[in-house]
C-alpha cells in the first residue's frame, strides 16, 4: 500500500560510534520524529527511524495490524544497530516510548540508555476498559494526532484511531507494566505539563517501576503531546544529546 508523502522512514549512518533508534507514536508517523533524527545526523550519530507496520498509510490498514508487528519491526532494527554502532540508544515518543521500554526490558545492557517523550504505559479514559469488546464492533473513533501548542505546526497522523490496533496497544501496555523493573539503563524522561493524550500517571508509573539509578525527568511546560514538533523540541533535541555523550563518556 503506498505510503503518504512524508510518512517514510529515514536512516543516516554517522560515525558509528554512536546509534539511535528513534521510535514514532501510535497512529503517526516518523514525520514527526524528523527533525529530531536531523538534529542527531548533524552531529554524526547513526540514526534509524523506521514506519512501522499499519502506519503512514490508511487506519483500516492499521487495524491489520498489532503490537508484535510494531515490535517486531523496531527490534530488527534495533538488531541492525548494535551490529553497527559501539553504543546505541533508544528513543521514543508516546506508544514509541511504549516500545522503547519493551526494548529496554529486553535487551537489557545492549542498550545503553533509554529517551522517553510522553511514553504511554495505561490510560485513564473510561472507554479503554472497553477496548476488547469494541474492538469487534467498531471500526474506529476519533482521532488522538496532531495535539500540538505551537501555531502552524501539523502532525501527520491518522484522521481516525483505529479501534482494533487501539485494543492491541493496550495489551502491550499490560505487558511493558509488568516488566519495568528489567528497566535499569539510564532514563531521560520528558513529561509535558498539558498533555490531552497521555495522562501524567503514564510518568508516574514509569518512574516508580523502573529500576534506573540514572533517572531524570524535565516537565515541558511549553508544548502539548508531540512534544518533538512543538516549542520545547530544541530543549528534547539538545539535552538528548548530551544524556547520549555523558552516558558514552562515563562509560
Amino acid at each position: 500500500m503506498p505510503v503518504l508523502a512524508g510518512a517514510e522512514p529515514f536512516t543516516h549512518s554517522g560515525s558509528g560510534r554512536i546509534g539511535v533508534l528513534l521510535c514514532h507514536g501510535f497512529t503517526g508517523t516518523p514525520q514527526s520524529l524528523r527533525p529530531w533524527g536531523e538534529y542527531l545526523a548533524a552531529r554524526e550519530f547513526t540514526v534509524r527511524c523506521p514506519l512501522l507496520p499499519g502506519h503512514g498509510t490508511t487506519w483500516q490498514e492499521c487495524n491489520r495490524t498489532g503490537w508484535p508487528d510494531w515490535y517486531a519491526c523496531v527490534r530488527d532494527e534495533l538488531l541492525a544497530l548494535l551490529d553497527s554502532c559501539d553504543s546505541v540508544f533508544v528513543f521514543g515518543m508516546s506508544m514509541g516510548g511504549t516500545l522503547a521500554l519493551r526494548l529496554a526490558e529486553e535487551f537489557g545492557e545492549q542498550i545503553r540508555g533509554v529517551v522517553l517523550v510522553n511514553p504511554s504505559v495505561t490510560t485513564l479514559r473510561w472507554d479503554a476498559k472497553l477496548l476488547p469488546v469494541l474492538s469487534k464492533v467498531l471500526p474506529s473513533v476519533a482521532a488522538i494526532g496532531n495535539d500540538i501548542a505551537k501555531p502552524g505546526v501539523t502532525e501527520l497522523a491518522y484522521r481516525r484511531t483505529p479501534v482494533r490496533a487501539a485494543a492491541s496497544l493496550a495489551r502491550l501496555w499490560r505487558i511493558v507494566r509488568t516488566d519495568l523493573p528489567k528497566v535499569t539503563q539510564p532514563l531521560l524522561l520528558f513529561r509535558s505539563a498539558v498533555d490531552h493524550v497521555v495522562e501524567p500517571v503514564n510518568a508516574a508509573l514509569i518512574r516508580s517501576g523502573v529500576r534506573s539509578e540514572w533517572l531524570t525527568e524535565v516537565v515541558l511546560e511549553n508544548s502539548f503531546h508531540v512534544a518533538t514538533l512543538d516549542q520545547d523540541a530544541p530543549l528534547i533535541f539538545q539535552r538528548s544529546v548530551e544524556f547520549a555523550q555523558e552516558q558514552v563518556g562515563s562509560r
